[in-house]
């Protein structure tokens, strides 16, 4: 019975001393919730000598993310760097409540813009999504922010489809196959499961997004660039299709222990060509463009840590 209470007590105080930290992710097809997976993983390893436990949340991604973090229930999330714009600034979905505590930890890749459409509904440019039956994404999700923007900028309405969809990225290939909706729009990073699963149960086609409007869309945002989905990582998709994206970042509040930002930053670094080979989306990005379109203030912990290794000055 004393050995009871005594490992009992031992538990305690060591569940006292550590640190959780959890990680809003997406939903479980996108490529938020293995990259919060990665990462976890990587700070999980170091987690006897540091005391900093880390756990993934599938949730509705950027812009829940970054309110969920403003309002304590998340410590990271994971947000499209133009979804980190405005909620610094406080425009758009974040207007009239600009999120000043809201800081950068690393920008990670690069999300691309896609319109994942049935083949038989010939939407060959983003003019053909009029009339047509799209889904902008659930209420409040950076896919619905995103998609809005550009829509504004083109003078198009969701009034002007004849069906608005507003499902969650992970119900999007379900609905294109059974012909409830003719495509829907997703940022992401490529590849990806989601659209793997469209892919597999749909003739898809993924609608190029440029053209003269979009570079002027583009200009006026410049927080997007532009750039291509490649060839062949979906069944039936054998050409680049050109569009636009943004960096998927890794933020946090002010509020978290620069400990904890300090701690996850050097085990993602330090074991940065594991962290590549964790998913395919990785390939491209280095040490360098880690830094590039954050979107908002470094965190105290993650600069002390570039700081440190020269990444920064």
């Amino acid at each position: 019975m004393k050995k009871s209470i005594l490992l009992l007590l031992i538990f305690n105080i060591l569940a006292f001393s550590s640190e959780f930290i959890t990680i809003g992710t997406g939903s479980v097809t996108g490529t938020y919730y293995p990259t919060g997976g990665a990462i976890c993983k990587l700070v999980n390893k170091y987690k006897k000598e540091t005391k900093i436990r880390c756990s993934v949340e599938a949730t509705d991604a950027s812009v829940y993310n970054i309110r969920a973090i403003d309002e304590g229930e998340l410590d990271f999330g994971i947000a499209q760097s133009d979804a980190v714009y405005q909620a610094i600034n406080g425009i758009k979905k974040f207007k009239n409540h600009p999120i000043k505590e809201l800081r950068s930890v690393m920008s990670i890749y690069t999300e691309l813009f896609t319109l994942v459409t049935r083949k038989d509904a010939n939407i060959k440019t983003i003019d053909d999504i009029v009339g047509k039956r799209i889904n902008l994404g659930n209420v409040g999700s950076g896919n619905e922010a995103t998609a809005m923007t550009l829509l504004n900028d083109l003078k198009i309405k969701p009034s002007d489809f004849s069906y608005v969809g507003r499902l969650k990225a992970g119900e999007a290939p379900d609905a294109l196959r059974d012909n409830l909706i003719d495509g829907y729009f997703y940022m992401v990073g490529h590849p990806t499961a989601n659209i793997k699963d469209a892919s597999n149960t749909s003739d898809i086609f993924l609608t190029p997004i440029s053209g003269a409007k979009i570079d002027n869309f583009i200009k006026r945002n410049p927080y997007y660039i532009k750039d291509v989905i490649p060839a062949n990582l979906y069944k039936g998709v054998k050409k680049p299709v050109p569009t636009f994206g943004a960096k998927a970042v890794l933020v946090t509040s002010s509020d978290v222990s620069s400990k904890a930002v300090y701690t996850l930053v050097k085990a993602i670094l330090e074991d940065f060509e594991e962290f590549k080979k964790l998913h395919p989306v990785y390939k491209y990005i280095t040490k360098k463009s880690l830094l590039e379109g954050l979107g908002a203030p470094l965190h105290e912990g993650a600069a002390k840590y570039f700081k440190e290794n020269n990444f920064i000055k």
